[in-house]
């Protein structure tokens, strides 16, 4: 059986100085709840129970596609409070994973850990060991180094504040041990709460061990309260992102400029320059190059390819041994075969370039469909927009389109013509024909430029 799952995010997050619920705040392009979701669905295909309070709407409106269990916690008063509100919710039988919003480093292998750790007792905590444990909640162990209770930091004692195992307030519990203890809670502590630290001490006073387990690594279950810990939390999780893709065989020519918002893969040999953004779902294959600046958002690089400085690609497929950019924009449903080139400012939309098409100029693609080895000349635009509705230009293999040529769709250029620099196509070109419209030039002697009169 799968653990339940009870999540904390109630907090109003004063700190972070937002109107925003302090877990949807974002590291890598994902509110810090979302980071803790996806984690937790690793371990448990249970529904999660989350516990919200300050901006419940909009943590609904943002997390609408997700399977929750919504629990208000009207008050503040305490983690014990918490995780009371969700008690009906929360089986007798199996563990109840405690988790919370705003700690999203934490892994999936340290949750199974602790998972593990609570199979004999029915009670697990994370514990971390730390340099500087101030304001934290202490682990008081005995002489048999077995956990016996935690204090909190304004309960403490100067010999207790001289610990440095630190409580992290993540646990696995019985469940039926929750459904005991939660009622029985008190308040009599500095900041009158109800702590769900005491349930540790109940489990000493009935004779039940508290299994310690130490996360690896402090930075997995540190939590954001600040704006301050949320970029030094980003550039972390940016950090271990840089490290799994150079140890894949990727080199990026400076790790502390590239961003990763979502799941990319990187294929052997491949080099990314400095100040690349990686959003959504990127595929990007062996070999490839890309220049600095680019932003590339759910879309596939095949083998070979070069992209760029400058150039932004999103939702679009790009062939084997494709060169873009510089300054390219390659817009959503853009498909280009192998060994296409779309050169300095060029957009493409929705439109498909087969193999050895090339724009390599000043261009608008629209709403098209290119067969191989085209030629689109400087300043060509598909007019594919009548006010209203879009329109297909279809131009099929081997078609030389000359510079500042305007294709008003739906409009279709047979194999292998020509369309002198100049022209506007409104018709259907037949294949192997030579079309030019354009205004026959007039030289006119004698004229006289105007003049603005002199003043004074």
């Amino acid at each position: 059986m799968s653990a339940a799952v009870c999540i904390l995010a109630a907090g109003k997050g004063k700190r972070m100085m937002s109107d925003q619920p302090k877990v949807l705040h974002r590291i890598a392009g994902k509110p810090l709840l979302g980071h803790v979701l996806d984690t937790v669905a690793e371990v448990s295909d249970a529904r999660p129970v989350l516990i919200y309070g300050h901006g419940g709407e909009q943590l609904q409106q943002a997390l609408a596609a997700r399977p929750l269990t919504w629990v208000e916690q009207r008050e503040q008063l305490g983690t014990g409070h918490a995780v009371a509100q969700a008690l009906s919710l929360l089986p007798n039988d199996g563990i109840v994973l405690i988790l919370y919003g705003d700690v999203p480093l934490l892994s999936a292998a340290t949750l199974r850990r602790l998972l593990d750790a609570a199979t004999p007792s029915g009670f697990a905590l994370l514990t971390v060991v730390l340099s500087d444990p101030g304001g934290y909640g202490r682990i008081v162990r005995d002489a048999h180094d077995e956990i016996v209770r935690i204090v909190e930091h304004k309960d403490a004692s100067t010999d207790e504040l001289a610990i440095t195992e630190i409580n992290t307030g993540i646990m696995a519990v019985r469940g039926s041990y929750l459904h005991r203890w939660l009622p029985a809670l008190k308040n009599d502590n500095a900041q009158r709460e109800y702590y769900l630290t005491d349930c540790v001490a109940a489990a000493v006073t009935e004779g039940i061990r508290v299994a310690g387990v130490f996360a690896s690594d402090p930075v997995e279950v540190a939590g954001v309260n600040n704006r301050i810990q949320l970029a030094e939390l980003e550039r972390t999780w940016q950090r271990q992102r840089a490290l799994a893709l150079m140890e894949a065989g990727v080199t990026l020519l400076d790790p502390a400029r590239f961003d990763v918002r979502g799941d990319v893969t990187c294929g052997q040999d491949t080099t990314i320059d400095v100040n690349v953004i990686l959003n959504g779902r990127v595929r990007i294959g062996c070999n490839v190059v890309i220049g600095p600046n680019c932003v590339l958002t759910d879309c596939e690089i095949g083998d070979g390819a070069e992209v760029l400085a400058n150039s932004i690609i999103e939702g679009a497929k790009v062939g084997r041994g494709a060169r873009i950019g510089p300054f390219a924009r390659l817009r959503p449903d853009t498909e280009l075969g192998a060994d296409v080139h779309v050169g300095n400012f060029v957009e493409i939309k929705k439109s498909t370039l087969a193999e050895g098409s090339k724009a390599n100029h000043l261009a608008y693609i629209g709403d098209s469909e290119i067969g191989r080895n085209v030629n689109v000349g400087a300043g060509t635009i598909t007019c594919n927009y009548d006010g209203a509705f879009k329109h297909k230009t279809v131009i099929e293999d081997d078609v030389f389109i000359g510079s500042d040529t305007q294709l008003v769709a739906p409009v279709r250029v047979g194999r292998g013509a020509t369309i002198g620099a100049g022209t506007t196509i409104t018709e259907d070109v037949e294949p192997e024909r030579l079309v030019i419209s354009r205004v026959r030039q007039k030289s006119i002697s004698g004229w006289q430029r105007p003049h603005k009169p002199k003043k004074g």
